[in-house]
């Protein structure tokens, strides 16, 4: 093993690198500190910044609606947690669905492109609605009657016609050559699709699942115009009761928390999907 020392000028070049990387991020932070300094001034300053903080920033209204908040933040995270893998299962399916070649399977290809067509165009709000209030309206048996449960179906019945458009995508980038190679090598086109063909549109569509994950998360609070008492329910009855909106902010607050972790992490994945893909094409 040879005991390698960089020569002078390559520790003169990493000095300038290191220097320069300096200078960037001393004057990136203060462009930044000075930006938001002023727009804060800006606001602070303004004439109704005194009324704004006693309605929307009151320190004892965000301390006295925080336990009721929290409860009601927990059925958002459970109908987030619950709806995630069904809406990913019920996707899958109607994607392969759509992209199904059999003839005899033309009647569920032509259901599946109208329930994406159709399921799309209704705003996730009123299906809520809908389903809360009408499905149980039916009285069917052995079916819950429960709004909470019809709430959770409806955003499944949502968000499974966005996600199936993400994994259909993802399966018609993959060259048609790949389900051409594998039939030569004697699987059928099931198998091919199962075995080659998902796999690898699953691997390529997963920042936009997540980015779809971060709007699902926010969509359970939509939840709250059926009634249920979840975050913004517990949230919207306090400032009713007290004529204050600090717990929206709290709501807020809440959902910030939830969602921007996993919106960065969507980020590194795509940038270190990306980074892959330049590396096979070199």
């Amino acid at each position: 093993m040879s005991d390698w020392t960089p020569s002078e000028r390559e520790l003169e070049r990493r000095a300038v690198r290191r220097r320069q990387a300096t200078r960037s991020t001393v004057v990136a932070t203060g462009v930044t500190v000075l930006v938001f300094g002023l727009l804060a001034l800006g606001v602070v300053s303004s004439p109704g910044w005194q009324r704004v903080h006693e309605t929307f920033f009151d320190g004892f209204h965000a301390r006295e609606s925080f336990d009721a908040i929290l409860d009601g933040f927990w059925i958002n995270v459970k109908l987030f947690m619950i709806c995630e893998p069904l809406i990913l299962v019920l996707a899958l399916a109607i994607a392969l669905a759509r992209n199904a070649r059999a003839a005899w399977l033309t009647p569920v290809r032509l259901l599946a492109a109208l329930y994406t067509d159709v399921i799309r165009g209704v705003p996730t709000i009123l299906l809520i609605v809908l389903f809360a209030f009408g499905m149980p309206a039916l009285q069917l048996e052995g079916v819950p009657n429960s709004a909470l449960f019809w709430c959770g179906v409806a955003l499944v019945v949502s968000y499974s016609a966005y996600v199936a458009e993400v994994f259909r995508a993802g399966i018609d980038s993959i060259h048609p050559s790949q389900v051409q190679s594998a039939i030569a090598l004697g699987l059928s086109r099931p198998q091919a699709l199962r075995h080659v063909v998902v796999p690898q549109a699953v691997r390529r569509v997963v920042p936009p699942l997540l980015n779809d994950f971060v709007s699902l998360q926010k969509d359970t609070a939509l939840v709250s115009s059926a009634g249920i008492f979840d975050a913004l329910f517990a949230a919207r009855d306090y400032g009713n009761f007290n004529f204050n909106y600090t717990p929206l902010v709290v709501v807020a607050a809440f959902f910030v928390v939830m969602t921007v972790p996993l919106a960065r992490f969507c980020d590194w994945l795509q940038r270190r999907w990306m980074e892959r893909e330049r590396a096979g094409a070199l």
